[in-house]
């Protein structure tokens, strides 16, 4: 039996290690494909690049509490392989768009179908002992992480080839790996584990609610959210950021993520095994989350190129957070509730993910303006980053202190 749990855990790691890796390709050439498009500089371009990741978390906001209750009723596995085969669709409209609206066609396509990560965490704890959740919920990090060392560098090395390339290999990527999960990836969800499907609990709304029922993850909602919000001071901003900042062209940009994914692999995939049992759960998060905060400090006070990927490294630490979280919410829901959980969670990070990358590239273009008696400072949006981070911090130590006392 565990040996049929760890070769499950290797297929889910590397549906998803490829999953990211289509969509890290992507990432170094977005602010210049927009800006060509558009005819516009880049801190202008950072603003249509907010509105296209809002359109995209928008979808997910709405259909993901559908696909996290689908997965509960008819398994994991063919609500995974729709979101992949959805992904691979929208790379499709990437490579041929002929114009800024196509580019936003193709996100709503990705963000209605985008249920990997939601149905890919909801795998995990299907197979995973409650003791062993947090650790194994780092698969997804070191996933993210080491596809994002993969990605973004191949992006960086196929945007060469043309703004376009870096579409093409996102899309045989993602198409190859819908193919891998059809005939490999084995169910996860036992029949006995599975519960009606019930529309009131698949609506944003309903999946939101999910919350109420559970005191500790009520709690932590409004941490939760804050965390998510600042996430997007980077996640939303940084190749605007450092072109603008350091005028980093796609290799640059697409080796410094390519660090990123190099981190967070490790931090997720080795440092978390030792790191959550030896503090646990709870001073991992605070931890974490200080660590977060500096790290983006750090960033907004950088002025020489280098610094970013020698700051990269306490920010990347502080990926200690999310398996922490993840596991103290985990551990109060039941098996069959799981779906439901991980699909409220998607949902709660795309709701923030409407607001964030729209917030923070504003704040980045405000600051980047060179307009005549316009106050110029990019890093203001990586202290909002930092500022946020704290108070998150914060509201998560008030409500572990009076839940888990």
């Amino acid at each position: 039996m565990a040996d049929k749990k760890n070769a499950a855990l290797g297929f889910i790691f590397v549906t998803l290690l490829i999953d990211v890796i289509g969509f890290g390709i992507i990432i170094p050439v977005m602010p210049q494909l927009i800006s060509e498009m558009l005819h516009v500089e880049i801190p202008e371009a950072s603003k249509y690049g907010g509105w296209l990741l809002a359109a995209f978390a928008g979808m997910q906001f709405l259909f993901s509490p559908l696909m996290g209750n689908l997965s509960d009723r008819f398994g994991r596995r063919p609500i995974l392989l729709a979101s992949l085969f959805g992904f691979g669709v929208d790379y499709i409209f990437l490579v041929f768009a002929p114009s800024i609206e196509w580019l936003f066609v193709g996100r709503i396509i990705a963000g209605i179908m985008g249920a990997s990560f939601t149905t890919a965490a909801a795998y995990i704890a299907d197979i995973s002992a409650p003791e062993k959740r947090a650790q194994n919920f780092g698969m997804i990090g070191a996933a993210f992480g080491l596809g994002f060392f993969i990605g973004p560098f191949l992006g960086g090395v196929l945007a060469k080839f043309g703004l376009r390339a870096p579409f093409i290999g996102a899309a045989i990527l993602t198409l190859l790996n819908w193919l891998y999960g059809f005939f490999v990836l084995p169910e996860s969800l036992k029949q006995e584990n599975r519960r009606p499907f019930e529309w009131r609990r698949a609506n944003p709304i309903g999946s939101l609610l999910f919350f109420l029922r559970y005191k500790v993850i009520l709690g932590l909602v409004a941490s939760i959210i804050l965390i998510y919000l600042a996430a997007h001071a980077v996640q939303s901003t940084w190749s605007y950021y450092t072109i603008e900042k350091f005028k980093w062209d796609t290799w640059w940009v697409g080796n410094s993520l390519a660090f990123v994914g190099f981190l967070v692999a490790i931090v997720q995939g080795w440092l978390i095994r030792f790191i959550i049992p030896k503090l646990g759960q709870e001073r991992s998060i605070y931890i974490g989350l200080g660590l977060y905060a500096i790290g983006f400090f750090l960033f907004g006070i950088a002025t020489e190129g280098w610094m970013m990927f020698v700051f990269l490294i306490p920010y990347c630490l502080g990926g200690i957070t999310g398996p922490s979280l993840q596991g103290v919410m985990s551990a109060q829901v039941p098996a069959n509730e799981q779906g439901e959980l991980q699909g409220a969670l998607t949902s709660l990070m795309s709701l923030t993910s409407i607001f964030g990358p729209v917030m923070m590239t504003s704040i980045f273009y405000h600051y980047s303006s060179k307009a005549a008696g316009a106050i110029y400072f990019p890093g203001a949006v990586m202290m909002a980053g930092s500022a946020l981070t704290l108070v998150s911090a914060f509201l998560a130590r008030l409500s572990l202190k009076k839940h888990m006392a």
